[in-house]
């Protein structure tokens, strides 16, 4: 009687530790998905998923709820504080090109996937409204500043600026969407985009956001078939490194004398062999440059040089 009792509870112990163990190890991979997912705190999660039985869309949806409420109040508190780290975004698919600047208060949140996510979704929906874009011409190429990329409807109702607000409430600090440029290419144009600090060993960018601290995006004519991409990537490089002031024109613009003062693409040194210039290796390569943009992260905007100028002004009265 005495052995049966035992074997019994230790039967009844076994079972209640197995249990117990099993909802623990759904609880915890629930919990595991749902940070990789949305990008949350382990505590809000956790959270979340108390209040929803473990249902991880239900969870998610909670607490997209919470941080879009939490964001607008984060983004209200946070809107003077300075947003001078951030990322540029690089987009080339086909001829279309999408290159954005958004920015946060430390760096330590522009290395956030959840961040690079954010900047990624921006430059495809400004891709998205560019695809749409009807126009005469071979190239055509359009700015936006903040308050007009905050607009631009998403889904469910919303737009960039709500997202804004759920990236506010996920990282816990305030965040801008600074700028945009948008082109489109018809008939013989070609774009290229590239972004700085580029990883190692990649191959073709074609649909993949880039990011780094610099950018630029290049449309160029070329009469070979099919250009080379790496070719095109250096003069990208070129842009991004070398800052120049326009593409310059043969006959008209003249190089200047000390060549680290030369602001005409065509003069500059090219990078990769100092012995040439950017207008000897582009003839070389069959390649003719007709635009490019160049972004670098945190530096003045139109916008930002006149708020400057303001304030130095009042400074000085």
């Amino acid at each position: 009687m005495l052995l049966q009792k035992f074997c019994t509870r230790a039967l009844h112990t076994t079972r209640m530790v197995y249990a117990s163990g099993t909802g623990a190890g759904l609880e915890k991979s629930a919990l595991a998905a749902l940070r990789k997912k949305t990008g949350y705190t382990f505590a809000n999660c956790k959270k979340a998923l108390e209040l929803h039985n473990n249902n991880v869309n239900e969870a998610e949806k909670w607490l997209h709820a919470q941080a879009q409420s939490l964001g607008w109040t984060k983004a209200t508190k946070m809107a003077d504080r300075a947003t001078a780290q951030g990322l540029v975004g690089v987009l080339v698919r086909g001829n279309l090109g999408a290159m954005v600047e958004l920015n946060c208060e430390t760096d330590f949140v522009a290395r956030n996937d959840v961040f690079k996510r954010f900047v990624d979704h921006v430059a495809r929906i400004c891709l998205q409204y560019t695809e749409e874009i009807e126009f005469d011409g071979d190239l055509w190429k359009l700015g936006y500043e903040s308050e007009a990329l905050k607009n631009l409807p998403t889904d469910e109702g919303r737009n960039l600026g709500d997202h804004l607000a759920l990236l506010i409430g996920a990282v816990g600090e305030n965040a801008t969407i600074k700028r945009a440029i948008c082109f489109k290419a018809k008939h013989d144009i070609n774009l290229c985009g590239y972004a700085h600090p580029a990883p190692a060993n990649v191959g073709s960018t074609e649909d993949t956001t880039q990011v780094g601290k610099y950018g630029t995006i290049l449309a160029f004519r070329s009469d070979i078939k099919y250009p080379d991409y790496e070719f095109q990537k250096s003069i990208c490089q070129q842009i991004v490194g070398l800052k120049p002031k326009k593409i310059g024109e043969y006959g008209k613009d003249k190089p200047v004398e000390n060549k680290d003062d030369e602001t005409c693409l065509i003069h500059q040194e090219y990078l990769l062999d100092a012995d040439r210039t950017v207008g000897e290796i582009l003839k070389e390569n069959q390649t003719t440059v007709v635009d490019y943009h160049r972004y670098e992260c945190g530096e003045p905007t139109r916008g930002n040089l006149d708020e400057i100028i303001r304030s130095r002004e009042q400074s000085s009265n």
